[in-house]
């Protein structure tokens, strides 16, 4: 994958999310999702617990998921039935993959709960990193639909669980821009005794 230092500092120079609405075909194909996925788990996992699970959702299924957001925002959203959800309807059939991450903390563990979201958390960033080094782009996506108990219920997120987010891997349908990025001498201070 990467033949010297320089290709990996280029590979995570390079890196940049892409706007899962913009996102084209094709997308991984089924190996290549599956090395996506192999190269994101391995990730700091204190214990190894392996707290964390991935889901998938297939193409057929897109329809099945925008039902489930829309159903889940009507029975939270007293009122909402009848108003226009289509956004709903795009956020499940953007991008040609989606994945969903979740955080699954092992109760009564001598690893500390917060340790194991933050390997969750690596994970996510790992799908992205490995997705980018297979020429694709990624996006991660919170928003309600992380939040939501009944979409939560449906994916068999437990009380102690939580979603991380939505990945949505394509090829980017559009010139990516850079965002801006804290500045090093911002962020990075020198420990003063």
């Amino acid at each position: 994958m990467f033949n010297d230092t320089s290709t990996l500092r280029s590979h995570l120079a390079t890196r940049r999310s892409g706007k899962a609405r913009d996102m084209i075909t094709p997308g991984p194909d089924a190996g290549e999702l599956k090395d996506i996925i192999t190269l994101a788990l391995r990730t700091p996992d204190h214990g190894k617990l392996a707290p964390w699970r991935i889901v998938t959702i297939a193409d057929d299924q897109r329809d099945a998921f925008a039902t489930l957001l829309k159903d889940a925002w009507v029975a939270e959203n007293p009122g909402a039935a009848g108003l226009d959800l289509s956004a709903l309807d795009q956020f499940a059939h953007q991008a040609p993959s989606l994945l969903v991450l979740v955080s699954t903390p092992v109760p009564g563990s001598k690893i500390p709960v917060w340790e194991q979201q933050m390997s969750a958390g690596a994970v996510g960033m790992n799908l992205l990193h490995a997705a980018h080094a297979l020429g694709f782009v990624g996006s991660w996506l919170t928003g309600w639909a992380a939040y939501s108990p009944d979409v939560a219920k449906a994916f068999g997120v437990a009380d102690h669980d939580t979603i991380v987010g939505y990945f949505f891997i394509g090829t980017a349908g559009a010139n990516l821009s850079e965002r801006p990025r804290p500045e090093y001498e911002d962020v990075v201070h020198a420990w003063d005794i």
